[in-house]
């Protein structure tokens, strides 16, 4: 289907460092996109980039609760620097394994549910 990029929807929040922009990208795709006319396989992908996201701020979240450490050591430049991606990828491993916490399943359900009734 050629309405439901998810490539799009997922370099929404992948390929931005400003919360605001990356949450309002995907409510302007998801907004224009006609989810009754997807097969189930992007159904359910879209469900689990949801998901890689949630999960992904969730450790973001979790991060912010960390006290900081003053080192100014060469490794934790490193870290600071790609820790977004190492969340992502952490995020995005968790889904496609199961071991996620189970919005994609629920959220591919409901949807199935609300646009089995518009085919």
């Amino acid at each position: 289907m050629s309405s439901l990029n998810l490539d799009s929807i997922t370099s929404a929040y992948t390929n931005s460092s400003n919360y605001s922009e990356a949450v309002s990208a995907l409510k302007n795709k998801l907004e224009s996109t006609d989810y009754s006319k997807a097969t189930d396989d992007e159904l359910m992908e879209a469900c689990k980039s949801f998901e890689a996201y949630f999960i992904k701020e969730a450790f973001k979240g979790m991060e912010k609760m960390i006290p900081d450490n003053d080192e100014d050591s060469t490794a934790s430049k490193y870290v600071d620097m790609f820790k977004d991606n190492l969340y992502q990828e952490y995020a995005e491993s968790a889904t496609e394994r199961g071991d996620g916490i189970g919005i994609a399943k629920m959220l591919y359900e409901q949807m199935k549910r609300n646009y089995a009734d518009s085919l």
